[in-house]
């Protein structure tokens, strides 16, 4: 079966391009004013017209209420949202039902014991993202995109009753390794195809593409 990807962070026409001349199956554009990849909803709606139509476009959101929400429903077509913060199950069910579109939560993962977090997902999400947990050391961590990995055995084998992605640290180099350790049918990168921070590097993301996708 073959990978589908997912490029994060998407934030200029260049990118776009990329992703779609590499065939990814998913970008993401990232309403989350923190974030070095944040695009406003008007931004992201300039940069899906150099998608191709099969690419399928996500928001990313981090605890963000309904108003945020709608606020970039009302500018760009998206096909999910992505839900990167603390939301709880109810959360994101309302969500769901509130907007009409299929919503992907993210788990973040540093044991074995962080996969329980996702098994509360099962019933209110469509799709799990599994990120890596930064340590408590770490300063100045974003939800997301800060470049860590965690252990790929910790999925190896985990029964879901839902699709799920792998996402945290991934890069062409390593995204095939991970893709056989985890057992992931989904990947999704961000910090990998940059060449540095929120700046997404064409060449590097037709090459996590080509690499995902176990072409040469």
């Amino acid at each position: 079966m073959a990978v589908e990807v997912k490029i994060c962070g998407i934030n200029s026409d260049a990118a776009a391009r990329a992703a779609g001349a590499g065939r990814a199956d998913y970008v993401g554009f990232v309403f989350f004013p923190a974030s070095p990849r944040h695009v406003t909803p008007e931004q992201a709606a300039e940069i899906a017209r150099a998608l191709p139509a099969r690419v399928k476009k996500v928001g990313l959101f981090v605890d963000a209420d309904d108003k945020t929400i709608a606020a970039a429903l009302a500018k760009v077509s998206l096909d999910m949202l992505q839900l990167h913060g603390s939301e709880t199950p109810e959360r994101v069910a309302a969500i769901k039902a509130r907007f009409g579109l299929p919503v992907m939560k993210a788990v973040k993962l540093a044991e074995a014991a962080d996969l329980g977090e996702a098994r509360r997902f099962f019933a209110a999400a469509d799709v799990l993202l599994f990120d890596a947990k930064p340590p408590a050391s770490m300063t100045a961590a974003l939800p997301g995109g800060n470049a860590l990995a965690f252990d790929w055995e910790l999925l190896r084998g985990f029964a879901s009753p839902l699709p799920w992605m792998l996402s945290g640290g991934l890069t062409p180099e390593n995204v095939r390794e991970a893709v056989m350790i985890s057992g992931a049918r989904a990947v999704d990168v961000s910090s990998g195809v940059e060449d540095r921070p929120g700046h997404k590097d064409p060449a590097r993301i037709a090459g996590f593409l080509r690499a995902a996708k176990g072409e040469k």
